[in-house]
C-alpha cells in the first residue's frame, strides 16, 4: 500500500490508521477497565462481506456509541470470541468502516473534527438545526456519500438521528436500504448513556456493565416491502418499537446494579 493512498472520500489511509490506533488505544479502557463491555454476536461480524454492509443501531451518545463498534467490529475481525481482550486487534484495522454523522455536531470542535477523519459521514439533518425543529429538503450529496461508502465498504447509522430513545425512525433510512439493498444487521446497545456524558466524551460514571448485541442481519424484500414496513423492521430489530416500552426502566436498572455488584473482573 503506497503510503498517500486514499479511500474515496480523499482522507489518506496511512494517517486515517494512525488515527484509529491512538484514539483506539486511548479509549479502550473506557469499555474494559472502568467500565465493562459485554458483547454478544462477534461471530456475525466475522461472516459478513467486505462491501454493502448497512449497520443500525439505537443511539445513547454523540461519539462513545462508534467507538466501541470500531473496537467490536476490529476485535471480532481479528479473531476475538465477544470479548475486545488485546488491544492488538488494533494494529491493522479495518480501514472501510463509515459512521453517519450529523454536519453540525462534527464542526463543534476540534476533537469531533479529528474524529471525523476517522470515517465520518457527514449529512445535514433535515429536521433539526442549531437546537430548533427545521423543515429542508435531503441534501443530494449525503445520500450519494453514504452510497460511495456502502460501495466502498461497511456503514454505521442510527436511525432515530437523536440520543433520545424511542424517538421515530428516520424514513432515509429505509429509502437507502430500498436503493442499495445493503445488508442490514441490528444492533442494540445498553449502558452508555449511564457510563459517559450525552457526547460521550468524559467518563461520567464507572463499574457500568454495557452491553452490545450484534444480531442476524434483517431478512428485508428489497422490491416488495415498503418504507413503512421496513421502517417496523428497524423499530423492532433495534428494539425501539413502542411496545418496548411496557418494560419499565426501573427495572432495568435494578438488575443492571446487581449485575454490576455480583460480576467478577478479569484483567
Amino acid at each position: 500500500m503506497g503510503l498517500f493512498k486514499k479511500n474515496p472520500f480523499g482522507h489518506i489511509l496511512f494517517l486515517k490508521r494512525w488515527l484509529i490506533r491512538i484514539f483506539g488505544a486511548l479509549t479502550h479502557r473506557r469499555y474494559r477497565g472502568f467500565n465493562h463491555l459485554k458483547i454478544d454476536g462477534s461471530e456475525i461480524i466475522r461472516a459478513l462481506p467486505q462491501t454493502n454492509v448497512l449497520f443500525i443501531s439505537n443511539h445513547q451518545t454523540y461519539f462513545a456509541d462508534v467507538v466501541a463498534m470500531f473496537h467490536v467490529f476490529n476485535a471480532s475481525l481479528k479473531g476475538r470470541e465477544d470479548n475486545i481482550n488485546n488491544i492488538g486487534y488494533l494494529w491493522n484495522p479495518k480501514l472501510n468502516i463509515y459512521y453517519v454523522a450529523a454536519k453540525e455536531t462534527m464542526k463543534e470542535g476540534w476533537l469531533p473534527r479529528i474524529l471525523s477523519y476517522a470515517g465520518a459521514i457527514t449529512v445535514e439533518r433535515t429536521w433539526r438545526a442549531k437546537g430548533q425543529d427545521v423543515q429542508r429538503e435531503v441534501n443530494p450529496n449525503d445520500t450519494e456519500n453514504i452510497r460511495i461508502a456502502l460501495e466502498d465498504g461497511w456503514v454505521i447509522t442510527f436511525p432515530q438521528g437523536t440520543t433520545k430513545p424511542f424517538k421515530p425512525i428516520r424514513k432515509g433510512t429505509a429509502h437507502i436500504i430500498k436503493k442499495h439493498k445493503p445488508i442490514v444487521v441490528p444492533i442494540v446497545i445498553d449502558g452508555f448513556r449511564r457510563s459517559f456524558d450525552k457526547k460521550g466524551l468524559r467518563l461520567k460514571k464507572k463499574g457500568i456493565l454495557q452491553s452490545f448485541i450484534i444480531k442476524e442481519p434483517l431478512d428485508i424484500d428489497y422490491d416488495n416491502e415498503t418504507i413503512e414496513e421496513i421502517i417496523e423492521k428497524i423499530e423492532y430489530a433495534i428494539e425501539q418499537h413502542p411496545s418496548f416500552l411496557k418494560v419499565i426502566p426501573n427495572e432495568i436498572l435494578d438488575a443492571q446494579e446487581e449485575l454490576n455488584k455480583q460480576r467478577q473482573w478479569n484483567y
